[in-house]
């Protein structure tokens, strides 16, 4: 038996987020280009624009990501943030309230793109998906009675 389905009005299923590891490789090689980029357009004196396009980039990658891929996302945006955006560029330090500070920046941006991501895409299923058994509202005009 042959049963014609509208292929516009099936439910899609949420998306599901990208591979951690690939996500990693993906902050590894985004946050050396963006430092690199930044060390020849600005300079290492000035970490604040690092900062900000790191956290850019790590909110980006959440979005596509899982919630425990943040934690290393942010981590290695701070290695590349840390190690080549501030002077003595190569060498890791520890100041403890400026990088935890960035830690925190990153981990937040992380985590904030992958919850609103979540959330968009709840939105938009629980949008798709109408209950069983139920009809939608009659326009003016309709010729259907609702139950």
């Amino acid at each position: 038996m042959i049963e014609w389905v509208s292929v516009g009005t099936a439910a899609r299923p949420v998306p599901h987020p990208v591979a951690t590891p690939l996500v990693w490789a993906t902050a590894f090689g985004g946050a050396l280009v963006l430092v690199a980029l930044k060390n020849a357009l600005v300079g290492p004196a000035q970490p604040g624009f690092a900062l900000a396009a790191l956290s850019l980039l790590a909110a980006l990658l959440g979005m596509h990501a899982r919630f425990v891929a943040a934690p290393g996302t942010a981590l290695l945006c701070w290695l590349f943030l840390n190690g080549f955006a501030v002077p003595p560029v190569g060498t890791l330090s520890w100041i403890g309230h400026r990088d935890t500070f960035w830690l925190g920046c990153l981990l937040t941006a992380a985590l904030l793109g992958t919850a609103l991501a979540r959330l968009a895409h709840a939105r938009a299923a629980y949008r798709r998906v109408t209950p069983a058994g139920t009809t939608a509202a009659a326009e003016p005009g309709d010729w259907r009675w609702e139950r």
